[in-house]
C-alpha cells in the first residue's frame, strides 16, 4: 500500500500499473474507485480512466488532518478481479 500527503486544494492523479508482475497478456476491462471515509468536504474521485494495463483517478478535496483510503477495484479480461489501495493524509501545505 502506498502513502501520500495531499493538500485539500490540490487536484491530483493517482494510478496503478496492473501489468507489473502477473497479468500475462490480460487487460483491465473494468475499474471502480472509492474514497473512504465518505464525508462532506472529503476526498472525491472526480474522474477515472482505463488503459489496457493501467488505471488512474483524478482526486480532489479532503479535510486537513484527516486520513483517507482510496481503493481501486478492477476486473481483468479473463474475469479475474483484484484491488489496490492508496492512503492519503490531507495536510495544508
Amino acid at each position: 500500500m502506498n502513502y501520500f500527503a495531499k493538500d485539500p486544494g490540490a487536484s491530483l492523479d493517482y494510478s496503478f500499473d496492473w501489468n507489473a508482475g502477473y497479468l500475462n497478456g490480460q487487460t483491465v476491462s473494468a475499474s471502480g474507485w472509492v474514497a473512504m471515509p465518505a464525508e462532506p468536504g472529503g476526498v472525491s474521485v472526480v474522474s477515472s480512466a482505463i488503459a489496457p494495463t493501467q488505471t488512474s483517478a483524478l482526486v480532489t478535496g479532503g479535510v486537513a488532518g484527516r486520513v483517507y483510503r482510496l481503493t481501486n477495484h478492477v476486473t481483468f479480461s479473463d474475469g479475474r478481479s483484484d484491488e489496490r489501495q492508496v492512503v492519503l493524509r490531507v495536510e495544508d501545505r
